[in-house]
């Protein structure tokens, strides 16, 4: 799994559209990427709907946040047109970048992406790791700490 620090695991995910995008491809940005377990849930939509509504802010920080679990792009085409998502919700569904960021777990035959946040830095490593996270501040968490970590660069 990736750490503190490290390089953040690359991938290329569709979003809900079935666009894909490459990690790579947002080097030279702050980058949030949040995993959840599934769409329509209370806790999810919760942390969704948090990052939705800290969206300016974190736009202002040069900040592009994705979502990931292992929900189909379709699935999450119609959550983010429920509730308004307006940044990318990236669907992992064999669950390998799930594994690849040790987030992927298994209950029986079913798969999910356990509830963390890696916030990777504009060189692509790894600047904070959110092993526990309460969906219902978590999004005002991480606009606090990118406001730290830009104030020392």
């Amino acid at each position: 799994p990736v750490a503190k620090g490290g390089p953040a695991a690359r991938f290329i995910l569709p979003d809900e559209s079935g666009t894909e995008h490459h990690l790579s491809d947002y080097l030279g940005f702050w980058v949030v990427v949040y995993f959840y377990p599934r769409d329509n849930t209370p806790q999810c939509t919760q942390e969704a709907c948090g990052f939705r509504d800290e969206i300016l802010e974190l736009r202002d920080l040069g900040v592009v946040v994705f979502g990931i679990s292992l929900d189909s792009w379709r699935r999450h085409e119609a959550f983010a047109r429920k509730h308004f998502i307006p940044f990318h919700l990236l669907s992992d569904q064999d669950g390998q970048v799930a594994r690849e960021y040790g987030v992927l777990k298994k209950f029986g035959p079913m798969k999910y992406a356990r509830r963390q946040t890696f916030l990777v830095n504009p060189e692509g490593h790894i600047a904070k790791v959110y092993h526990k996270v309460k969906a219902t501040q978590h999004s005002r968490e991480v606009v606090a700490d990118i406001r730290a970590l830009k104030a020392t660069e």
